[in-house]
């Protein structure tokens, strides 16, 4: 179940090690989808937006989560690639300590401080309870979100991208079921499907965990591999900090947008809503594509072998232009169709802004395609920080896209994320090159100097 991306054919590398990590994302935002449709459904407008104003803050703080736990696992592939059992154990128990630290810090003070947040974000009066309700349990979960993510990320890293997929699959119909169950049949609310999306979630990252502990024996830890070693973590930092800030840096530009959407109306809020969920789930090959690079780039920087960079970027970015192409098809056709998966009839109206939304987003593709597999690159080559200034930028974009809003309206927010993706890969592209520069400098130094050697003798 373990596969070597520093061998083969690119093309056909990235297809079998990106296809089942593109089916757990599309099961993780399977069940999501889930708990959003049946909310819509059997809760009405109201409640689908009070899930939906918390969209913005939830992508930030789950999303710290899954870029640090990402970090932590990129040095586990280097040593995967490079064959060094040791090193690769001694990072892997590394990422466990610090994995604990961040949930117990991040856990506690969202919990803490979500009122406060929700406030902040101008959260409409109407929608502002069930909001707290829905989002403050998903922050009580958050240690199993950071369980799944890196043992998960430490699969994918050793090459194995089935196991997640298996369990996601298993946890998206577990999820199903308690939803059912907690709204339908005992009328937990927006509660419940919280609730249901957080036992999900552990359930997938237990999971991954008895498969790394039963399946690799290299994994198999000593006393000695448990020590805290304070270059160690610092390097495990260095790789995983600027990953998760640059998701929440990148968020922080969302939350901006998500704010200014609030303040239009909780009409507003339920068209961005339902469009969202109908991206985010067609926007899942871009973040498989992602995650592939980040294995792809660390495996081949740790084996030395520099020239297939540039051949899984090639390979990647022509599998980006053909999806995009195709989603723009098929999302122009049944726009409409999609977005009433998540609105009841009475909200049947809103469907004119909800396209809107949807497809502005939806012409810009390719551009968010070229984001994930540059950034991801980069980062699996170890260059994280160059990947968080990237974040920087777009949140400057969603930043000053969203202080347009109260100017020119909804238009003016359906068009933030484009403005993001535009900044991003202008800074990304020329930085892939940069990165693959500074890697091979040392490997051209030293055939300088064997040249001149070999000159004087």
């Amino acid at each position: 179940m373990t596969r070597d991306l520093t061998r083969g054919n690119p093309m056909r590398q990235i297809l079998c090690f990106g296809i089942p990590l593109l089916l757990g994302y599309l099961f993780q935002q399977f069940y999501s989808v889930v708990d959003t449709a049946i909310v819509g459904k059997t809760l009405g407008g109201d409640a689908l937006a009070a899930v939906g104003a918390t969209g913005s803050i939830n992508f930030l703080v789950v999303g710290f989560c899954t870029g640090v736990c990402s970090g932590f696992a990129i040095p586990t592939a280097q040593q995967f690639g490079a064959g060094n059992d040791q090193e690769l154990r001694r990072n892997v128990a590394g990422g466990v300590w610090l994995c604990a630290i961040c949930a117990a810090a991040l856990t506690a003070v969202t919990v803490l401080f979500c009122r406060d947040i929700l406030t902040v974000m101008n959260t409409p009066a109407d929608i502002y309870e069930r909001a707290f309700v829905y989002i403050v349990t998903i922050f009580a979960g958050l240690p199993a979100y950071f369980l799944y993510n890196y043992a998960a990320g430490v699969l994918r890293a050793m090459g194995d991208s089935r196991t997640p997929v298996i369990w996601l699959i298993a946890a998206s119909l577990a999820n199903i079921v308690l939803d059912v169950v907690f709204i339908l049949n005992f009328h937990m609310d927006v509660f419940g499907a919280a609730f249901a999306t957080v036992l999900s979630q552990l359930m997938a990252g237990l999971g991954c965990l008895a498969r790394l502990t039963r399946g690799f024996p290299v994994l198999r830890m000593e006393r000695e591999d448990w020590r805290w070693e304070k270059r160690r973590m610092a390097n495990l930092c260095l790789m995983g900090l600027p990953m998760g800030l640059q998701y929440s840096i990148t968020a922080i530009g969302s939350v901006m947008i998500q704010t200014a959407v609030n303040g239009l109306g909780t009409v507003y809020v339920t068209a961005v809503t339902a469009a969202n969920k109908v991206n985010f789930f067609f926007a899942c090959p871009f973040d498989a594509m992602g995650a592939t690079m980040a294995t792809y780039g660390g495996q081949n920087v740790g084996a030395g072998k520099w020239d297939r960079l540039h051949e899984g970027i090639r390979s990647c970015v022509l599998l980006g232009a053909v999806y995009s192409a195709a989603a723009l098809g098929v999302l122009w056709a049944f726009c409409d169709g999609l977005n009433m998966l998540f609105l009841d009839e009475a909200s049947a109206g809103l469907l004119p802004l909800a396209r809107q939304c949807l497809l502005t987003n939806v012409l810009f593709y390719f551009l968010l395609a070229m984001v994930n597999i540059f950034r991801f690159m980069i980062q699996g080559m170890g260059f994280s920080p160059l990947a968080t200034l990237a974040g920087v930028l777009e949140m400057f974009a969603r930043a000053g896209v969203a202080c347009l809003v109260p100017v020119f309206g909804f238009s003016a927010a359906c068009f933030a994320s484009p403005a993001a993706w535009i900044m991003a890969d202008a800074f990304l592209i020329p930085a892939y090159f940069w990165c693959c520069r500074r890697l091979r400098a040392p490997e051209k130094a030293a055939r300088r100097t064997r040249k001149m050697a070999h000159s004087c003798s």
